[in-house]
């Protein structure tokens, strides 16, 4: 499932699973930057390095604003680049049936998605209401970015149902280890009486003797 980040170019960040054509269309469709049944046929291995390229970039300018640290120029001079470009034009067409549906006037172009992509990454970046809602995982070993937009700005994990659902059941065996060594050290520390038929008193682990 495509993951939900609040803002598209941290969505972009997130699609660590883009690895060939098939799966930058799957993503373009899923993030809403091509209208659906846009074909996408002409999306191949350099569409791919583009975007991942950029992914790169708006990365380490998301993640220098987190750290409090002076965005790389390089990265920032790219992203600026593929801003300036001209987003994709939409158009209002009819269907087979009559009704009007979105379409991508001149078709799909390389350049307009990443210019799309990285204007929404100027944006962020130069939207201080957002930035104070700039999060990063908290799970164990995950490091997604998103936007806490949840009541009280609370929000720990990417999601709850994944890193939240594992760091719960995390919690919950470390509990359940730190309590079963509490009570196997106490049960060590405890000696036990035992009857001796009326002729004394008997502890386990000392040598039973007579009075």
């Amino acid at each position: 499932m495509r993951f939900d980040s609040g803002r598209v170019c941290l969505d972009l960040v997130a699609t660590e699973r883009i690895r060939d054509g098939d799966g930058l269309r799957t993503w373009l469709a899923g993030a809403g930057l091509v209208p659906d049944r846009t074909p996408l046929a002409r999306v191949g291995p350099d569409w791919v390095a583009a975007f991942q390229a950029l992914s790169r970039d708006v990365e380490a300018l998301v993640r220098a604003e987190l750290d409090g640290a002076e965005p790389e120029e390089a990265a920032l001079a790219r992203v600026n680049a593929l801003a300036a470009g001209p987003p994709p034009g939409l158009c209002a067409v009819r269907d087979q049936d009559g009704h009007l549906v979105r379409e991508l006037c001149g078709g799909v172009e390389c350049g307009a998605l990443l210019a799309a992509v990285a204007r929404d990454a100027v944006e962020l970046l130069t939207d201080p209401g957002d930035l104070a809602l700039l999060r990063a995982c908290a799970g164990d070993g995950c490091a997604r970015l998103y936007l806490d937009t949840s009541r009280g700005h609370r929000r720990r994990w990417c999601s709850s149902e994944l890193c939240g659902n594992r760091e719960r059941v995390a919690r919950h065996r470390r509990r359940a280890r730190a309590g079963a060594g509490a009570g196997a050290g106490a049960g060590a520390g405890v000696t036990r009486a035992l009857p001796m038929g009326g002729s004394g008193v008997g502890v386990v682990g000392a040598p039973v003797g007579r009075e």
